[in-house]
């Protein structure tokens, strides 16, 4: 005889795309960001929520987003100027105007202004560089993405 018991849902997690990254839908505002984050996988949940901490405290007024299943920072009438994705074995944060950064992050691009920085599991990022380019990338004007 079959168990005629209600089951209760279960609500599933956002899905995860190719390399861990999860698909949230397009939003502005902190609380997609703050889902995505919630989102990330095992370790990388750690990387995204000392990204989203260490912004906000060096661009107190940051503006934030949800777009491409990845999460934006910007200010307020110039633009977004960083940006993070989880790719297999490292998140892969994107700075859009990064060749005019001082020093100048380490990964090239297929654009010339973009450069990326890659945290891989373990890594010990080193926060006062990364501050730094967070504060200089601030100071640019931001990539219009839209």
């Amino acid at each position: 005889m079959a168990d005629k018991t209600p089951k209760k849902a279960v609500k599933a997690g956002p899905k995860l795309l190719s390399g861990g990254n999860p698909q949230i839908a397009k939003a502005d505002g902190d609380e997609p960001v703050q889902a995505y984050i919630a989102a990330m996988p095992g370790w990388k949940g750690d990387v995204g929520r000392q990204l989203d901490a260490l912004i906000v405290r060096t661009v107190p007024n940051v503006k934030k987003a949800v777009r491409w299943n990845t999460p934006f920072y910007g200010v307020e009438g110039s633009g977004w100027f960083i940006a993070y994705h989880c790719i297999t074995r490292y998140v892969k944060v994107t700075f859009f105007r990064g060749a005019s950064l001082t020093p100048v992050p380490p990964i090239e691009s297929k654009q010339k202004d973009v450069r990326y920085f890659h945290i891989h599991e373990g890594d010990q990022v080193d926060e006062k560089l990364l501050a730094s380019w967070i504060k200089q990338a601030a100071e640019l004007p931001g990539a219009d993405c839209f």
